[in-house]
């Protein structure tokens, strides 16, 4: 078995209890992608065109900033990135994360929750971001779902 790594960006905490899960099931390290600047109740305002997350997402090149830490992912073969559906897709703090890191030679699996909508395009635009890196069409999940579960399924890529 490979060395892998959890990473998630999480604004209402139901992305980071799936990956704690996911961690937990594969036996993964487990990295909190952080925007520098905390979403707030509005600015996740979907509704509300003029709100952060709106404005963000309907700007493909907004890269908002995300707070600095150490991330050596030399040690890791496979990494699996989580983030709630925004807008069809991922949201763009997961873009500036896939833009900050050398994905070179890993496999990236996105993994996603959603009120309902579905992950898109967003492995395909990851692969955009990481030219380097194998990154797979990854998939949604129930924000309950359990252990078990996401063993079984991440299995594929371990």
């Amino acid at each position: 078995m490979s060395k892998a790594l959890v990473a998630y960006f999480s604004a209402s905490g139901r992305t980071k209890a799936l990956a704690e899960r996911l961690a937990k099931a594969i036996g993964a390290d487990l990295f909190e992608i952080e925007p520098e600047t905390v979403y707030t109740e509005a600015d996740l305002n979907w509704q509300d065109k003029k709100s952060r997350s709106s404005l963000e997402m309907s700007d493909r090149s907004s890269r908002p900033a995300i707070r600095s830490k150490e991330l050596n992912l030399a040690e890791y073969c496979t990494v699996f990135v989580g983030f709630p559906v925004w807008w069809h897709r991922e949201p763009s703090v997961i873009d500036t994360f896939m833009e900050a890191y050398d994905f070179s030679g890993k496999t990236v699996v996105p993994f996603a929750t959603s009120g309902g909508g579905e992950i898109g395009d967003s492995g395909k635009n990851m692969q955009a971001l990481a030219p380097g890196a194998k990154v797979e069409q990854g998939k949604r999940f129930a924000g309950r779902t359990d252990e078990s579960e996401l063993g079984k399924w991440a299995s594929a890529w371990l």
